[in-house]
């Protein structure tokens, strides 16, 4: 008897970890990805990408094409920090909301609660800016942006470069994706929590989620494994366009590695740093004025994919793009990076994506 279950135990190990079926699809889902990401990030003497999907919080793929840094002829890897761009916005929404949940602010709280000198402050809430519905003027639009493109702003600074431009709609009335609103968040985070942004994101973010390889960016600071951002002119790589971090703040400073990434997700999906109820609020659909509904949450666009409901967002700042896709009822994340701001991660992103739903129905 003792030996029979011996060899059932066997056989329940290899039919997990050894089964020939199992290994076929690992293998056709890796060519496949790998066919995906090289239609794109195919040179590999110049700057390329960071890729992983994940399943039930764990890789199933992870690998690095192209160059860190095309000077010192160093190769990617995935440990590799990126800048985010906007994908920062989604932890300054769950800043917010982390701030929501310990009673020191509401969602629904006029902006004037906070900065009562601005303008229409009291019709635009906190939500209007989460779902970049407030019609205030974003900043990246403004023809003036270029003159202080390299100053080093600080957050109040940043709010009186736009918060006298004309509003483009009423409070409400459209979806408009929108920078400013996100940099308004950062403020009133520091505002209500008395900590500078990047101190709150380090402190009760990422040190809370283990995230040792995430970073308020920096071009100062030494970042170990820092991939190093370019653009394409014409043929020929250039490095990127220098940058004050101080400029995109809250709605596009902050750096990561695919790894970290995956430890945010995490963080995320066990309520690690929010109860279940303010986390729903990041992923639930609202409606406009008119009661249309719209396809963005609170730092997280919510579309679908062949009928599949996933959580997006991707991000672009000098010399850098990302894209993250993340599927609920798979449990499947996918996260792309690239170092140069011409070869984008996004439609390849979302391709993998698509390809890892076919993989399992088809299992």
């Amino acid at each position: 008897m003792k030996r029979s279950i011996q060899i059932y135990t066997l056989l329940l190990v290899w039919i997990i970890t050894c089964n020939p079926l199992h290994t076929v699809f690992a293998q056709c889902f890796e060519q496949k990805t790998d066919s995906l990401i090289q239609t794109v990030f195919h040179d590999k003497s110049g700057p390329g990408g960071v890729f992983m999907v994940t399943q039930h919080g764990k890789p199933i793929y992870q690998k690095a094409f192209g160059k860190a840094n095309l000077e010192l002829n160093v190769y990617l890897t995935p440990e590799n920090v990126f800048q985010l761009g906007s994908m920062t916005k989604q932890f300054t929404a769950i800043a917010i909301l982390m701030l929501e949940e310990q009673g020191k602010l509401h969602v629904n709280d006029p902006v004037s609660r906070y900065i009562p000198d601005y303008p229409s402050g009291g019709k635009i809430t906190l939500h209007h800016l989460l779902t970049h519905t407030s019609g205030i003027k974003d900043f990246t639009q403004m023809k003036s942006l270029s003159a202080i493109a390299q100053k080093v702003m600080t957050p109040a600074m940043m709010v009186d470069f736009f918060k006298d431009e004309p509003a483009d709609f009423a409070p409400g009335e459209k979806f408009s994706y929108n920078n400013s609103g996100y940099v308004l968040l950062g403020y009133v985070i520091e505002l209500v929590s008395g900590e500078p942004y990047k101190d709150f994101i380090q402190q009760h973010i990422f040190n809370k989620a283990g995230m040792r390889n995430s970073y308020y960016a920096s071009d100062r600071q030494v970042i170990p494994n820092r991939a190093y951002g370019y653009h394409k002119k014409d043929s020929v790589y250039v490095n990127k366009t220098s940058i004050s971090f101080s400029v995109p703040f809250s709605s596009g400073a902050l750096m990561s590695t695919v790894g970290d990434m995956l430890k945010w997700q995490n963080a995320i999906n066990t309520n690690l740093l929010l109860n279940a109820e303010e986390t729903k609020k990041a992923f639930t659909k609202y409606r406009l004025n008119n009661g249309e509904e719209f396809t963005y949450g609170y730092g997280w666009h919510l579309r679908e994919i062949n009928g599949t409901a996933v959580r997006a967002h991707g991000g672009s700042v000098f010399g850098f793009k990302t894209m993250g896709v993340y599927i609920p009822c798979e449990d499947i994340y996918v996260i792309g990076f690239s170092n140069c701001d011409a070869n984008s991660p996004t439609k390849v992103t979302e391709d993998i994506a698509a390809l890892a739903l076919d993989i399992l129905k088809s299992k």
